[in-house]
């Protein structure tokens, strides 16, 4: 197996769309309902909101390919790109999607320690996500990665309301 990343152009928005809209269903919509789903990936996933996080300089779209698939991707944010006020010292994984054909191939990992990478280039301190408190699978992924539980926030699933558990992680 074979695993390549490779920075999302917007060129490619059109496939940032479609995988962004067949992870999260993917993932979210056997605890959602229809309605609430229906909602969030029509105001997240939209082209024109991912236009606008595309060109965001402060963001970072990597892709990731198996033997030239693609199969996920990784979505991290520095500065003011941040959903949180966490400080320039931060990066912000927001997102790790993987098809789920390849999940449980270490793909979900391999991003995680891309987006350390990262931060390491960029001299961050620490990196941070946030992640659906019901999501125990990811909650126990992230802490055996070495993140800890720092605060929590609020989190629009259409027009119901949940709660995010904000795990961060030292790098230095």
């Amino acid at each position: 197996m074979k695993i390549t990343t490779k920075r999302c152009k917007m060129e490619e928005l059109q496939t940032l769309q479609e995988l962004s809209i067949e992870t999260f269903n993917d993932t979210f919509k056997d605890q959602n309902s229809p309605e609430n789903m229906k909602i969030y990936l029509e105001r997240a996933f939209n082209l024109k909101q991912l236009e606008e996080e595309l060109s965001n300089a402060l963001s970072q779209f990597i892709f990731v390919y198996v033997n030239d698939e693609i199969a996920g991707y990784l979505k991290v944010n520095t500065y003011d790109a941040q959903s949180e006020k966490m400080g320039d010292h931060s990066l912000e994984i927001e997102r790790i999607y993987i098809k789920s054909k390849y999940q449980k191939h270490g793909l979900g990992k391999y991003l995680l320690n891309q987006a350390i990478e990262m931060a390491v280039a960029l001299r961050k301190r620490e990196i941070w996500l946030g992640v659906w408190e019901k999501n125990e699978n990811a909650i126990a992924f992230y802490k055996k990665m070495g993140f800890v539980q720092t605060g929590a926030h609020s989190f629009c699933m259409g027009e119901e309301e949940q709660i995010d558990i904000i795990m961060t992680k030292s790098i230095v």
